[in-house]
């Protein structure tokens, strides 16, 4: 046997090796995307990418073929990435409002090969979810310049859903108004309650009247629909184009980091892992003197960081709260599972609602 003959008998033999392999992980990849359709969980984890092209490359002893290894293994990655989307693709994802507003943006950016389903309200958002007519659904949670969507954490405390990941998406304002509209013209101004707070330094300075709607999307077709001068939305850039409105004026929001944090709900609670680093839990607790401090200091005393505390009230009892909590660690760890042990011992109800690796910016 020549050396060449030789090379091609080893070329082969590994091929053939790598071709068992590569079922085996695509296989792998198929558990991976039924996972994440469960849990609604994105495909694209870009810091599990980095993890693995680093980790793996140090598997390489040949300098030489270290860095065409790392080309390799991505273009492994991308595959496998390509058949999750493929297989993800009959995945329904629920949002409040219609399409081309805010909620249908964020939508569409963490589940791009899913199908954004649009619901009247939040409630009807969350319980598609919970009939199993949607595989999750994506809320707005917090506004940096609006503060909390109490509705969305009302939903959250009495319902059965879990959040399985948390991302922020920047809120551009604009004002819409119909084809030949000036701004002069405009007596009026249509949006929903978060947007018009968002812009209402804008709505004082011109004397406009507001009107609130369900949505910036809806408020954004009944402009459209009325075909009006005097009245205009408030709403996404995107919205415009749908309705084929003119942007009057663009970036009409008060503060230049207006963002939401959306939250994805899903009947399944995510697994704890190693990485994880934020959780959310709701809870009450005894009507006794110093339980919620109890609570708090728990919390410390098993060194998480608290990163924020919010009241509610239960609407069940007259002052009567529950809390919803964010916080900064792994609760998966045995520090997290001792926390959770004494936090029941203090509390009525204690849920915890998820967790987490970190926060994204869609």
């Amino acid at each position: 046997m020549t050396q060449l003959e030789k090379a091609r008998q080893i070329i082969n033999e590994t091929d053939r090796e790598m071709a068992r392999l590569f079922e085996r992980r695509m296989d792998a990849a198929r558990m991976v995307a039924a996972y994440k359709k469960e849990h609604g969980v994105p495909v694209d984890d870009f810091a599990r990418e980095a993890e693995i092209l680093k980790r793996n490359s140090d598997y390489i002893a040949c300098d030489d073929y270290r860095s065409d290894y790392v080309n390799f293994l991505q273009h492994t990655i991308d595959l496998s990435k390509s058949f999750q989307h493929r297989l993800l693709d009959g995945m329904r994802v629920a949002y409040s409002g219609v399409e081309g507003a805010f909620a249908n943006i964020a939508a569409e950016r963490v589940f791009p090969d899913a199908t954004a389903v649009a619901c009247s309200d939040f409630k009807s958002a969350y319980d598609a979810v919970v009939s199993g007519n949607c595989d999750c659904a994506l809320l707005p949670v917090e506004n940096s310049h609006n503060g909390d969507v109490g509705q969305v954490l009302d939903l959250a405390f009495f319902g059965p859903l879990y959040v399985t990941g948390v991302y922020e998406i920047e809120i551009v304002q604009n004002l819409l108004a119909v084809k030949g509209t000036t701004l002069d013209e405009v007596k009026q101004v249509i949006s929903h309650p978060q947007a018009l707070g968002q812009c209402a330094e804008y709505i004082r300075k011109h004397g406009f009247e507001p009107v609130e709607a369900v949505n910036t999307a809806v408020a954004a077709r009944q402009v459209a629909e009325a075909g009006r001068h005097d009245i205009a939305a408030i709403g996404s850039e995107e919205a415009a184009e749908k309705f084929g409105l003119k942007l009057l004026e663009k970036r009409i929001n008060e503060s230049n980091t207006n963002t939401t944090r959306f939250a994805v709900f899903s009947r399944a609670q995510r697994a704890h892992s190693p990485a994880d680093q934020r959780f959310l839990m709701l809870f009450t607790v005894k009507n006794a003197a110093g339980s919620l401090g109890r609570a708090i200091s728990v919390i410390g005393e098993h060194g998480f960081n608290l990163l924020a505390l919010k009241s509610r009230p239960t609407k069940e009892l007259i002052w009567d709260y529950y809390f919803y909590a964010e916080g900064e660690g792994n609760i998966g760890s045995e520090q997290g599972k001792a926390m959770i042990e004494e936090l029941s011992g203090c509390c009525n109800n204690l849920k915890i609602l998820g967790s987490y690796e970190k926060e994204l910016h869609i």
